[in-house]
């Protein structure tokens, strides 16, 4: 029997990346997919999470789990609190969307780039590498760019544009060992990046399917 995964999405652009990596990866998972895009829309509203934000998402996770989930994964980075305090309060196994991608990042280097587009997320994120440097014993360092205007070409459509943004920040962090595409929206740029750098180059949904894969196989 398969297991059903349920993707929690604040937002539409994350949905192709992570199908496009259980595609690849696990094409045996069943997908249950939950979009409110109001998350997101509220989200940029504030510079942090609301407590009243908080829990919506925990009650989007509830749902989720009594829509017959085996293992619930979030797919946008900017609620990592929220989905702290779901995985406390639920019986399966709730993913973050960038903890697999931070622990990889970590054991290929100490100085860590990171390539993000939506700003909100970015505080957040970076307590959240912190706290996972922190776990296991390194010293490694985060150095973070936001890619202005990239977002808002992917919600119009305009996912090459997107792309070319992202990719002419990355020789900023050609000194780093390892280079995060902060976001599952950010990981269609994955090409592009890595046509411009050297650099190891990881995209978050596949590092968050092969995680969970080997968590639930």
């Amino acid at each position: 029997m398969s297991q059903r995964i349920v993707l929690l999405h604040a937002t539409p652009v994350a949905m192709a990346p992570v199908h496009q990596a259980f595609k690849e990866l696990w094409p045996e998972a069943e997908l249950v997919n939950l979009l409110d895009d109001g998350l997101t829309i509220d989200r940029a509203k504030d510079t942090e999470l609301t407590a009243s934000l908080c829990e919506r998402f925990v009650n989007f996770g509830r749902y989720a789990y009594h829509s017959g989930a085996d293992a619930i994964l979030a797919t946008c980075s900017a609620f990592g609190p929220a989905i702290e305090q779901m995985a406390e309060t639920l019986p399966v196994p709730v993913l973050k969307p960038n903890e697999a991608m931070f622990s990889e990042a970590l054991r290929l280097g100490k100085r860590i780039g990171m390539l993000a587009t939506f700003a909100p997320s970015v505080v957040t994120m970076e307590a959240e590498f912190a706290e996972f440097a922190q776990q296991q014993q390194s010293e490694a360092t985060l150095k973070t760019l936001v890619v202005e205007g990239a977002i808002e070409q992917l919600r119009q459509g305009n996912a090459q544009q997107h792309n070319r943004l992202v990719a002419e920040r990355a020789p900023e962090l050609e000194d780093c060992d390892v280079i995060m595409l902060a976001h599952f929206s950010t990981s269609g740029a994955l090409q592009a990046v890595s046509e411009t750098v050297r650099n190891r180059v990881l995209t978050a949904p596949h590092s968050a399917v092969t995680a969970l894969k080997q968590r639930m196989t």
